[in-house]
């Protein structure tokens, strides 16, 4: 009755929703405000991994945020967002890279016109690179490397994708970064129609006519293209002597527009429980002991990865668990109903609690902001309301028909090869 009454629920009384996205001097602007006690604004730009025109710029780019600029010194912009007790913040998507700063209601002028400054005026000076910048890069690239997770989930994009979406979100110590490279990124990256401007906890209006005053002189030029994304697939196996768990990544792509009925597969598949200590109802509920499975589900705008991360402290842990996995995908088309109905009610919990803190705000609802289409999440809750046992059956067929990706980090002399697995 409870799972009924969930699936009935009117999504607007649940979905946290953007004002009308308003175009500002060229820069798309939308702002919720529900009176909370801080603000923040972010700036979201079109610079992720997928438009870098050398490996690891991105990643550069990210790193001198808040850096000098003609207005301000990198400890002037600290010592001035301190006084005023804000925030500052950069990240890195594989196509976007969001700065945002938070702050107390009332002071965003100064914060808008900080956010503005990096982008029009920084002065991406030799010294701050080499004693500020490059250090950050090799720390978080030596960390993800070392991570078998992150590095496992980097290697599926390449194969899954090549290009675009295939470039990796962190620099590689083989592929030298320049000054001049940083440069030359940032100059077809900044500029209106690849920017566009988040906040949260105020006025929509007041931030676009802060945005008409900071950025309207900033240089127009069209969003930067980029190829459509192309599904490959494929297996690598990478040797791992940090001691981690072992790791394999199972999993399968699709190009195009997100499709719900993946979101519901990776909900069904997930064996984390509703519960706490509980071992859940997912097929993959009775793992090997030692083992873990993580589903993983990354939508992006015109592609999508879906898999299963397998991790364990034996290798045969991993192979036994990586063939549950195998069966499980293979019998997921003929999922019972109401199984479906409860996949459909945890994958709609997800994407409604996605956008319950500011990074899910940005990283859900932004690329809709970009897109200049409807900036809530009742259009995902809508389209898993639709998602019937036909169309999940014909979608899951469709993706298990292509090549699948398969990582495997660790002791490659014994983790399991994809064949083994029976995919």
């Amino acid at each position: 009755m409870l799972a009924a009454r969930a699936s009935t629920r009117n999504a607007s009384r649940i979905a946290r929703s953007f004002a009308t996205v308003v175009d500002t001097a060229g820069v798309k602007v939308s702002a919720v405000d529900y009176g909370q006690p801080t603000s923040a604004v972010t700036f979201l730009i079109k610079a992720g991994s997928r438009f870098e025109n050398k490996p690891g710029v991105a990643h550069a780019l990210k790193n001198f945020a808040f850096k000098s600029t003609s207005k301000r010194s990198a400890l002037g912009t600290v010592r001035e967002s301190e006084l005023y007790g804000g925030v500052l913040s950069s990240s890195l998507s594989r196509e976007h890279l969001a700065l945002t700063a938070e702050f107390l209601r009332g002071d965003e002028p100064f914060f808008v016109e900080l956010l503005t400054s990096f982008v029009t005026s920084a002065k991406f000076a030799r010294h701050e690179y080499q004693e500020y910048v490059v250090p950050v890069i090799e720390s978080e690239s030596n960390a993800a490397s070392s991570d078998p997770a992150i590095h496992a989930v980097e290697l599926a994009h390449t194969l899954a994708f090549r290009s675009g979406l295939g470039s990796s979100l962190f620099a590689n110590p083989h592929h030298a970064v320049s000054i001049e490279d940083i440069k030359s990124f940032a100059a077809s990256t900044f500029s209106k129609g690849n920017i566009a401007v988040l906040g949260t906890g105020i006025d929509q209006a007041a931030l676009s006519k802060l945005v008409d005053k900071t950025l309207g002189s900033a240089p127009s030029a069209p969003a930067l293209p980029s190829s459509p994304s192309t599904y490959f697939g494929g297996e690598t196996r990478v040797e791992s002597s940090h001691g981690g768990p072992q790791t394999v990544f199972i999993g399968y792509g699709v190009a195009g527009p997100s499709n719900p009925s993946i979101a519901a597969l990776s909900a069904y598949l997930s064996p984390a429980p509703a519960l706490k200590w509980s071992n859940g109802l997912s097929p993959l509920s009775e793992l090997p002991l030692g083992t873990s499975v993580q589903s993983v589900y990354l939508p992006y705008s015109d592609a999508t990865l879906f898999g299963l991360l397998v991790q364990g402290t034996t290798t045969k842990g991993v192979k036994d668990a990586g063939k549950l996995v195998a069966k499980a995908l293979k019998e997921a088309a003929a999922v019972k109903s109401d199984d479906l109905k409860k996949a459909l009610a945890k994958a709609k919990f997800a994407a409604a609690s996605s956008v319950d803190n500011r990074d899910g705000i940005i990283n859900v609802l932004g690329p809709k902001v970009f897109a200049g289409s409807d900036t809530s999440v009742d259009s995902a809750l809508t389209a898993l309301d639709n998602v019937n046992g036909a169309a999940f059956a014909k979608a899951v067929s469709t993706l298990l028909k292509g090549k699948p990706t398969y990582v495997a980090v660790g002791d490659v002399h014994t983790l399991p090869y994809a064949d083994e697995l029976g995919l």
